[in-house]
């Protein structure tokens, strides 16, 4: 169970008034406080830590109905168990709009002591007085400000702890000892002792103030937590002294973070809004790549006071403050976002990975030097050092900087092969997507040629393509274009099937005409299209799929069939629309669609049918830094599986 379970429970909002702007909060209940967790030596399976943090809690809507099988109370029953004062019929989303316009406040709620007074009104026509209402009296409290007080030692914990993988699951050192890493609890998840353990390690989590450094131990790992870093003097000063023996790799998360900056001589700031969600965005220095992270953090390590030893990880694709940093030199790293969040996203869970991993490097050599091994890392530098040496050699001999750089040459001009007419397998989708690649070609200031005879389309409009030829999209036209306008590259996946179709036909010509296929590669299309090479490529990926047979005749399609069984579905290959494919149920069914398949195709694949099962499908865009973006998602009956391909970029 996640959500509000989760966050009310999480340690870093100590002392805050938690106001959730989701419109129905409750609907799935309280799981039970009964049910422990076997890793965690007896504490609550589905909670971060044995109490609620929060100071108040503030909703739009609150459901007292509950429907989640892991539920066993109410959330108001679990409110007031715990005596945290909450209030509903609020709007959350201004509250919301008043703190990212004033900033992060203080506030606090007032209940009603009393009614001492009723408003009334009473009007007649020759009395205009209304009557004044009375409001009622109201329970003050004082201010507090949770940011001025050890937030740190209200939450940590007591007395050191111990938390042991299962038996048969241990990572051990190279003497046979279990791997150990100390934790340092300064506002700890549960969650993230459940990380270590689950990955074999022997888990020792002592109090903020503890003497940590008389302790034995592999790593050291520094919890999330509440308020001001600056406050947490006495654990400041132990993180540095670790930092100058230089004896076990060290990793940090959130307020760990915060403390692994102050001891290595950075700053920390309280942030005017601060980052609490679980969709906020940070890039990797390293690769490139975009992470989608979960965050509960008011200050912020400030990347400008970062010694020259010490790098920024990470960087908020928002708001552009720091998100992480790592040590050039040593084994040292720490994050600002939650990798442990169980809400997810889970995408860089793989830090307790890479954690680990130095632990044992460091380990096996016996010797803690070198920066933490990021994966990607030294490829993404490679690609760098390879683009800046072709920038080198261009700016050395050519005066045109027009373009982009692509495999070390300048794209300056571009051809696009057009969406042709509108028929199934390139409609007006692809009229649509062609005249997008345009626009973006345009403004990367791209000199962009269109073959497309179809003038009823957006992409054949008068502004959008430098040059449009009004030509049939074949082999022996593009290759007359190519020959005349000489671009740098060439687009084929802008045009649907025909396009496609001419990428592949064309594909060992490419080179000796001097174009640069851009975007998908024509081998990619090939496999996608290709219904054999299809099925390989997912066999060889260690994807699932049904049963299927690929076919160059009549004859090979009925020997498949019977190898596999009816019913069956029949794929026609090379035609984005499912030309001649269908469902057969007998041999009879089946030898009339390949008559038709055969008619537009020399292959088809006979496939096990998977009629009745239900579909998900989800497109993807993917860059160079293999950010991955899902566009849409949908679940129907599934009827047909032609929209389905394997894209290797």
């Amino acid at each position: 169970m996640i959500g509000y379970p989760e966050s009310l429970t999480d340690p870093s909002y100590r002392g805050q008034i938690l106001v959730l702007t989701y419109p129905l909060v409750g609907n799935y209940g309280v799981p039970s406080h009964e049910e422990i967790d076997p890793l965690l030596n007896g504490l609550p399976a589905y909670f971060e830590s044995s109490q609620i943090h929060v100071a108040a809690l503030v909703v739009g809507q609150a459901s007292a109905e509950f429907s989640h099988h892991l539920a066993s109370s109410s959330l108001g029953e679990w409110l007031k168990r715990e005596g945290i004062p909450a209030i509903y019929g609020v709007d959350t989303r201004a509250i919301t709009k008043r703190i990212r316009e004033e900033g992060v406040m203080l506030g606090k709620i007032l209940f009603p002591t009393s009614v001492v007074g009723a408003s009334s009104y009473q009007a007649s026509s020759s009395d205009d007085d209304v009557a004044a209402a009375v409001l009622p009296e109201y329970q003050n409290v004082a201010w507090v400000d949770p940011n001025a007080t050890n937030l740190v030692a209200e939450v940590s914990c007591k007395t050191p702890t111990l938390y042991s993988p299962a038996p048969g699951t241990e990572l051990k050192r190279p003497d046979g000892r279990t791997v150990r890493i100390v934790a340092v609890d300064i506002g700890m998840k549960y969650n993230q002792i459940r990380c270590f353990v689950k990955r074999g390690v022997e888990l020792l989590v002592v109090p903020w103030d503890h003497d940590f450094l008389a302790e034995p131990m592999d790593g050291l790992f520094l919890s999330n937590g509440p308020g001001d870093p600056t406050t947490i003097t006495a654990t400041i000063e132990r993180v540095k002294q670790a930092l100058a023996l230089k004896k076990f790799p060290i990793f940090g998360i959130c307020l760990g973070h915060q403390v692994f900056a102050l001891a290595s001589g950075a700053q920390t700031e309280k942030m005017k809004y601060g980052n609490r969600g679980q969709n906020i965005p940070c890039t990797d220095m390293l690769t490139g790549r975009c992470y989608i992270t979960s965050q509960n953090h008011g200050y912020a390590v400030k990347a400008e006071t970062l010694p020259p030893n010490v790098k920024e990880l990470f960087v908020n694709a928002n708001d552009g403050s720091n998100e992480g940093i790592y040590h050039t030199e040593l084994p040292y790293f720490s994050v600002q976002f939650h990798p442990e969040s169980n809400p997810g996203p889970r995408d860089t869970e793989v830090l307790f990975d890479i954690f680990i991993s130095t632990v044992t490097r460091c380990l096996s050599t016996g010797k803690v030097e070198g920066p933490v091994e990021f994966p990607g890392a030294e490829a993404a530098q490679a690609r760098r050092q390879q683009r800046e040496q072709w920038e080198r050699e261009l700016a050395a001999d050519d005066s045109d900087k027009s373009g982009r750089i692509v495999n070390g040459r300048r794209i300056r001009k571009v051809l696009v092969l057009g969406s042709g007419g509108l028929s199934i397998g390139q409609a007006g989708e692809f009229d649509y997507s062609g005249s997008q690649a345009i626009k973006a070609l345009k403004e990367e200031g791209i000199y962009t040629i269109l073959i497309n005879p179809n003038i009823a389309t957006i992409q054949t409009s008068k502004g959008l393509a430098d040059k449009c030829y009004f030509l049939p999209v074949t082999p022996d036209c593009v290759r007359k274009v190519i020959l005349h306008e000489r671009p740098d590259g060439i687009y084929c996946t802008f045009g649907g099937q025909t396009a496609l179709n001419i990428g592949v036909k064309l594909r060992d010509e490419f080179a000796e005409l001097g174009v640069q296929v851009l975007g998908t590669q024509i081998e990619t299309i090939m496999v996608t299209e290709d219904r054999e090479l299809f099925a390989s490529a997912m066999a060889e990926i260690g994807e699932k799929c049904a049963k299927s047979h690929a076919a160059n005749s009549i004859e090979e399609a009925v020997v498949a069939a019977n190898d596999i069984g009816y019913p069956l579905i029949i794929r026609a290959a090379y035609a984005l629309g499912g030309l001649g494919s269908g469902f057969a149920s007998n041999e009879e069914e089946l030898v009339a669609l390949c008559r038709k398949a055969f008619a537009a195709s020399p292959q088809v694949l006979v496939e096990r049918s998977m009629k009745g099962w239900k579909e998900i499908e989800y497109e993807v865009v993917r860059d160079s830094c293999d950010n991955c973006i899902t566009l849409t998602l949908w679940a129907s009956t599934l009827v047909t599986l032609s929209s389905w391909r394997l894209v290797r970029l």
